[in-house]
């Protein structure tokens, strides 16, 4: 997933998981379901995981919005419930 395709303007505006820390809660939710439509709009053309995906977007953002991964590890037990995190991360 290229940069070139992200569509969404808060999404547009994340280069690296630092801009998420940056951003208030209601901004978030927003970031979230853009997120989504994004995910939604790479898998119906390429194929993957949606469900899994979907379904950890939250929980992917709060665990960018808390933590230093350039400190702390971050570890997914499956590859098909990162995407999110593959978008924030480049």
């Amino acid at each position: 997933m290229q940069k070139s395709d992200k569509k969404g303007k808060l999404l547009n505006g994340v280069n690296s998981p630092a801009d998420i820390k940056k951003l208030s809660v209601p901004k978030l939710k927003s970031l979230a379901e853009e997120i989504r439509q994004f995910i939604l709009g790479s898998v119906s053309k390429t194929g993957g995981h949606l469900a899994s995906n979907l379904g950890v977007v939250e929980l992917t953002l709060a665990l960018h919005y808390v933590f230093d991964f350039k400190e702390d590890k971050l570890l997914w037990d499956v590859g098909h419930q990162c995407y999110t995190h593959k978008i924030i991360t480049g």
